[in-house]
């Protein structure tokens, strides 16, 4: 005996006018009392935007947007009690499983064994088929609700449901959902969420280019946030990176490719201040109330002759020192420090 027409318009009257999946007769179970949500694939939300990721054949294994259940390890289904008839639905309380449009193999498998047994459900427990054993006993899965219904008259032939649980081996779809997600088709390596754009390659550039001679333009009176982070999440240098060091608190520009200079920013930017000394004929070693970063970065004059860095003098921290002969006695030593690199 085939499943009958008043099944069939049930599960129909129960999926499409009210998103949920048949868990019991009409008889025994009304259509507003269904509770286990069933959405059509309809909803923006719940649309599969990676569905084109989809293997046409089931996975050996958990690969891209697809987890697999397989028959060594197949998932657990628990018993839904709020049917009338014992065992008659049993829930994986997992969405999203791949329905067999997308390729025959991804039809779900079902065994009843032994609960807590899945690694031995395949070869020790008993498969049922969704055709039944000609005893009306089909069962039927609702792919996206994640429920076995066991659809025809009776409940499997000759199976003892006591200490028993149903296993369900199958793939599911675990990729990205909702439209503000577009296909990767269109996106590359891009995924949206709102105003979040991400890339999707671990450690990959993002690289955003125009055509002939355009611009990038940022139409806004606000700001643009810099990355930021520590001398020591510093990336790789590469010219022209420009970045705000968190843990100095100075922005730094990688000019060489190599390594990273501090930009100098505010006072230290803008104003050139200076110290000065008196020659004695034997000193050699003047203390700046500042520490240049090189000898390049600072302008000595004795007695308004300019001295040449290195040659003249060499610098160490605070330290100007005169290289030759000291200064006379009475020169005019003066030591102008503010300039950037």
């Amino acid at each position: 005996m085939a499943i009958t027409d008043a099944k069939k318009v049930d599960y129909l009257w129960k999926k499409i006018g009210y998103g949920v999946a048949k868990t019991d007769t009409n008889a025994n179970k009304k259509a507003p009392n269904e509770s286990i949500a069933s959405p059509l694939l309809l909803n923006g939300a719940n649309t599969w935007n990676r569905a084109d990721q989809i293997p046409a054949v089931l996975p050996g294994s958990t690969t891209g947007v697809v987890t697999v259940y397989p028959t060594s390890t197949p998932t657990e289904a628990v018993v839904d009690n709020t049917t009338v008839e014992a065992n008659r639905t049993w829930k994986t309380n997992l969405i999203d499983w791949i329905p067999p449009e997308f390729g025959s193999t991804y039809q779900v498998k079902v065994y009843i064994h032994t609960s807590s047994d899945a690694a031995n459900a395949a070869s020790s427990g008993t498969q049922v088929f969704a055709t039944g054993s000609g005893n009306n006993d089909e069962w039927f899965f609702d792919y996206q609700a994640g429920v076995l219904h066991f659809i025809g008259s009776n409940l499997p032939n000759g199976v003892d449901f006591t200490g028993k649980s149903v296993y369900i081996a199958g793939g599911r779809y675990t990729g990205t959902k909702g439209l503000q997600n577009i296909t990767s088709s269109n996106t590359g390596n891009f995924e949206f969420s709102g105003s979040t754009m991400n890339q999707t390659v671990t450690d990959a550039d993002v690289t955003f280019d125009t055509a002939g001679s355009g611009s990038f333009t940022f139409s806004s009176t606000t700001a643009v946030n810099l990355p930021s982070g520590t001398t020591a999440e510093r990336p790789t240098a590469t010219a022209g990176m420009l970045r705000f060091n968190s843990e100095t608190g100075k922005y730094e520009v990688s000019e060489d490719g190599s390594t990273f200079t501090t930009l100098r920013t505010g006072s230290e930017a803008g104003d050139i201040t200076k110290d000065i000394f008196t020659g004695d004929g034997s000193t050699t070693n003047f203390t700046m109330s500042v520490s240049p970063t090189d000898e390049n970065t600072i302008i000595v004059y004795i007695d308004g002759v300019m001295q040449e860095p290195d040659t003249n003098y060499t610098i160490s921290g605070t330290t100007v020192t005169t290289v030759g002969e000291a200064a006379h006695s009475g020169a005019r030593i003066v030591i102008m420090h503010g300039f950037a690199d």
